[in-house]
């Protein structure tokens, strides 16, 4: 096996065990700067990730610009009805031609005035007449894979990834019942994270913790002890958090959802951070934007049938919704900042996991693989 910097071949023997004898990743997968360095090449600039919802692109022209593993992006629907994800730099002299969200049928370049279309064809470029070879339909903005699966608009900087739908067809099949393509975004929360990215993936794909972290919210509804994580043979992982007691009389936002769903609490997690969890009432989609090895932004989507929106009293449904997200993301925020500290310490050594880790074991073998290891 490859070694890793900072990162010995035992230990990653050690994390490669099965799960019932399996090790933690050490801790310089998190810490080390140049492992993030190796992650950032191999991992986050050739796997799919979330950049938007189609509900919030809703109408042609409509755009937003922000970044993908360092590399900034306009995901754009197109005039033509279809969704883009291109490069947010002028081919001219590299300057960003949008920032924020908005709609455009243009999107011109702040610096020299060159100007693209909703395809990123060169529309524009001024005083440009002269120059020898100057072919306008070479200076498109550069095109990114991308794809519409369950209503989220992925995206991929590596021309040569497999499509993202066909290796989580479970995931999709698993949920059918809650529509996710279906639902639109009611609320979003940001957060700044100071910790490595997979600190939160980690503590978002395992009911363990509801045993202290959560001991007054979570845990009384959703027991530790009988969180299932379900077999998995591609890059996603899911768990299952069954309700410890179902109230059947309790009308659920999302309509038409089989007895044993309805009242559970589900995880689900496309890696490397595609994170979403669903429940009765919708869903909460946990979207990573890495900013370095320890920070990232993390916007939490509060998303929810459309017919809600509509609702007499909706405002208040949301705002209920809201602040119970909130309030569990406090709790996790206080952890992850425990681990983050720990991490960080100059004796701290791989740990052994739990059994009802097997999520984090799944995600850690997907990792060692993709980095090398």
């Amino acid at each position: 096996m490859e070694a890793l910097p900072g990162i010995s071949a035992q230990e990653i023997a050690r994390a490669r065990r099965p799960l019932e004898a399996a090790w933690t990743l050490p801790p310089a997968a998190y810490v080390r700067a140049d492992i993030h360095r190796l992650e950032a090449e191999r991992i986050l600039r050739r796997s799919w990730a979330p950049l938007a919802r189609v509900d919030q692109l809703a109408a042609p022209g409509d755009y937003v610009a922000m970044e993908l593993a360092g590399q900034p992006v306009l995901v754009v629907h197109g005039l033509d009805g279809e969704f883009r994800v291109m490069a947010n730099v002028c081919r001219h002299r590299a300057a960003p031609v949008a920032e924020g969200a908005g709609r455009r049928k243009l999107f011109t370049c702040p610096y020299h005035a060159w100007s693209y279309d909703t395809e990123g064809r060169l529309a524009a470029a001024p005083l440009m007449d002269g120059v020898a070879d100057f072919a306008r339909e070479d200076c498109r903005l550069t095109q990114f894979r991308s794809e519409v699966w369950q209503g989220f608009v992925m995206a991929n900087l590596d021309p040569q990834a497999e499509p993202f739908g066909p290796q989580v067809e479970p995931l999709a099949r698993a949920f059918e019942a809650f529509d996710i393509a279906g639902m639109v975004v009611a609320r979003t929360l940001i957060y700044d994270s100071g910790w490595n990215w997979k600190v939160l993936v980690e503590n978002f794909m395992e009911a363990y913790h509801h045993l202290a972290a959560h001991a007054q919210t979570l845990e009384p509804g959703f027991h530790a002890r009988d969180s299932i994580v379900f077999d998995s043979d591609g890059p996603w992982s899911i768990l299952h958090m069954p309700a410890a007691a179902v109230d059947a009389e309790r009308p659920r936002l999302v309509q038409g959802l089989p007895e044993q769903q309805a009242g559970a609490l589900f995880a689900a997690a496309a890696f490397p951070h595609f994170m979403f969890a669903l429940h009765g009432d919708g869903m909460a989609w946990y979207q990573v934007l890495p900013l370095a090895g320890d920070r990232f932004t993390l916007k939490i989507h509060l998303c929810v049938p459309r017919y809600v929106l509509d609702l007499e009293g909706a405002d208040h449904i949301l705002a209920e919704l809201e602040q119970v997200t909130a309030a569990i993301h406090a709790e996790d925020i206080v952890v992850n900042d425990l681990v983050w500290k720990g991490l960080n310490a100059p004796t701290t050594g791989q740990g052994r996991l739990a059994p009802l880790e097997r999520s984090i074991w799944q995600m850690n073998q997907w990792w060692l693989a993709k980095m090398g290891a």
